[in-house]
């Protein structure tokens, strides 16, 4: 491709010679198409097929998220402890590091994550990498860089070595000019955080590299996910983990949202059960690249009528924060998630109730369980 290799070397001057002094010449000069991976234009990607004693090889980026650490127990469960390598720019605690392989891995560093993938033979990549909704609101230019330019390097380095990818979207990818209730998976999306335009685009670069290149890009909107070994991360639904907490801890909890504010939920076991099921699922029941998943939908004070049943106590009260209502406002009240239940057999374990009694469980509030029932 002697006139791409002409026009990179042409920009690289250009950028070199200009009197910024930025030094960024290497990023619009791989971006025009003369990174190591050049995608031919009659390109064939496919994902390699794995019996049971040959497991996939897989990388999880931005695993000390609220997702990654979890998900990586399950995958080493089934797929063994050194077949999983979680990986995130953090140190981890104790527990984690010990628990299995973590390695330093900067999604924006393109060079150093395709090292990774090549040296521990990956096969399979979960990108968990993102800032999300009232963190990415507050800080735009990192948010995009994260969430988009972190995205363009897992997409080509997936592409380039034949990966099957996963790539986490949202109820934040929908808009106030979405359906909301019920919410399908194909209708307008138009996000108005860049946590949601980011996850649009997600998804539509997902699809492109699958029918342009053969990638086997797998996606679920996930809806709140709650669990209770991990804070609360900046995210809209965190209020539904922050009230077992608070509740546990002084019986008071001031939520941010109105009391009548219905979101789609999840809890976090079935959150990482549908994540390995998809990814498991056989290429050709897939309809779609994206899938809604669901399991419930309440509002805040439904939970805490639920909660109130373990701690009678419990002082609810509202203080409106009107950046995270507004988003709230325009995503999905619930999700219909007929397809994935028709393709790959979707179907969740825990409703509402279960959700609460588990969640006291593994907070430690044994005895406040014991003296309701």
């Amino acid at each position: 491709m002697p006139i791409v290799r002409n026009l990179g070397r042409a920009a690289s001057q250009l950028l070199q010679s200009s009197g910024c002094g930025c030094g960024l010449s290497l990023v619009p000069v791989r971006a025009i198409g003369v990174s190591p991976r050049q995608v031919a234009s009659d390109a064939s990607f496919h994902s390699v097929t794995f019996s049971e004693s040959d497991h996939p090889r897989v990388l999880i980026t931005g695993g000390l998220g609220q997702l990654g650490v979890g998900l990586a127990k399950l995958l080493r469960k089934r797929f063994g402890k050194n077949n999983v390598i979680l990986s995130d720019i953090r140190k981890p605690a104790d527990n984690v590091f010990y628990s299995g392989p973590f390695i330093f891995a900067d999604i924006l560093d393109y060079k150093n994550l395709r090292e990774i993938v090549v040296n521990n033979r990956i096969t399979w990549l979960f990108h968990y990498s993102a800032l999300l909704s009232a963190v990415g609101e507050a800080n735009v230019p990192l948010a995009r860089a994260v969430n988009i330019t972190g995205l363009h390097n897992v997409l080509d380095i997936a592409a380039e070595h034949n990966l099957r990818l996963f790539v986490p979207s949202t109820i934040g990818a929908f808009g106030p000019t979405s359906p909301r209730d019920p919410t399908p998976d194909l209708c307008i999306q138009r996000p108005r955080t860049i946590y949601g335009v980011s996850k649009v685009h997600a998804e539509l670069m997902g699809e492109y590299y699958h029918y342009r290149y053969g990638l086997d890009f797998r996606c679920l909107r996930y809806p709140g996910i709650i669990s209770a070994d991990s804070q609360p991360g900046g995210g809209t639904t965190d209020y539904a983990v922050q009230i077992f907490h608070d509740a546990i801890k002084t019986g008071k909890f001031k939520c941010y949202l109105r009391p009548d504010t219905r979101l789609p939920m999840m809890y976090i076991d079935d959150c990482l059960k549908a994540t390995l099921e998809v990814m498991e699922a056989p290429a050709e029941a897939l309809t779609m690249r994206t899938y809604n998943i669901s399991a419930m939908s309440f509002t805040p004070e439904e939970l805490a009528q639920e909660v109130q049943k373990y701690v009678p106590e419990l002082q609810m009260t509202y203080n409106v924060d009107q950046v995270r209502q507004a988003i709230a406002d325009s995503w999905p009240m619930n999700f219909d998630d007929s397809n994935a239940r028709r393709d790959w057999g979707w179907k969740h374990d825990y409703d509402l109730p279960e959700l609460v009694t588990t969640m006291f469980s593994y907070l430690g509030s044994d005895s406040r369980i014991a003296q309701a029932n």
